[in-house]
């Protein structure tokens, strides 16, 4: 089993349980009690889990997200999918912002080459995008979160009201027809907002286990997107609940 998807078993594990010693999860990844030790200091330095001696307890919440180092990795190729999938859908010279997010930085990367102007919402995508040779790239004020280096508080949002774009792509913690777009973070949902009120078109990027997820923060009815890229495991009753919102839905 690769490491990143022995932290994520190791993570969703222990959340579930709320506390696990080293030999259980030695047992539940069928490795070494000493490769394991080695995990758990590297997701501690996460703050996903807490050590104690001959296990550990988790930090997150049921309804929390795990951080950025841990999720950047998960399911990476399918995300890489969803984002040649966006990047299809802009045309040279459009002015596009970019959501926090593994999703998103990976739209990012697929946006490198063309001839766009792009303003990232967080530092790991701004990164991404220096030095695409036909790219302008606009910076946002705003004070980045720990880890994810999502780019939120009022200047982002000054940045944002003060600027019309063609496309925003969002990222999203939660998506369904009946709860709408939700995200964990109260400052992040914000951040949404104001890229959804300063774009002409509105195309959402998640993959299909998020339509069975309600975040804490409401940051717009499905109706306000204009489209959804997801995959094709997403369940028909939410893309036909989609589509009979006029949210036109692709699958990759």
């Amino acid at each position: 089993m690769a490491s990143v998807d022995r932290h994520r078993q190791i993570t969703d594990a222990v959340r579930q349980a709320g506390q696990l010693s080293v030999a259980e999860l030695a047992d539940l990844t069928s490795t070494s009690e000493m490769t394991i030790r080695r995990d758990l200091e590297i997701l501690a330095e996460q703050g996903v889990l807490e050590r104690y001696r001959g296990g550990a307890r988790s930090l997150l919440l049921r309804g929390e997200e795990p951080p950025f180092a841990l999720r950047e990795h998960d399911g990476r190729q399918v995300k890489q999918r969803i984002a040649a999938a966006v990047a299809d859908m802009i045309a040279d010279g459009e002015a596009v912002v970019i959501d926090s997010g593994t999703t998103c930085l990976e739209v990012a990367r697929a946006l490198t080459h063309r001839r766009l102007t792009v303003m990232p919402m967080s530092l790991h995508a701004a990164n991404a995008l220096v030095g695409a040779p036909q790219l302008r790239l606009l910076l946002p004020g705003g004070e980045p979160r720990p880890g994810e280096l999502a780019l939120t508080g009022p200047l982002a949002e000054a940045s944002l009201a003060a600027l019309r774009f063609d496309t925003a792509i969002i990222g999203c913690c939660g998506l369904n027809a009946s709860n709408g777009l939700t995200a964990y973070d109260l400052a992040d949902a914000a951040i949404k907002r104001a890229m959804m009120a300063s774009a002409h078109r509105v195309i959402a990027v998640t993959e299909a286990a998020k339509f069975s997820r309600t975040a804490l923060a409401f940051v717009a009815p499905a109706s306000a997107l204009h489209a959804v890229v997801t995959t094709d495991d997403v369940p028909n009753d939410e893309a036909d609940a989609l589509d009979a919102a006029g949210v036109a839905v692709r699958r990759v």
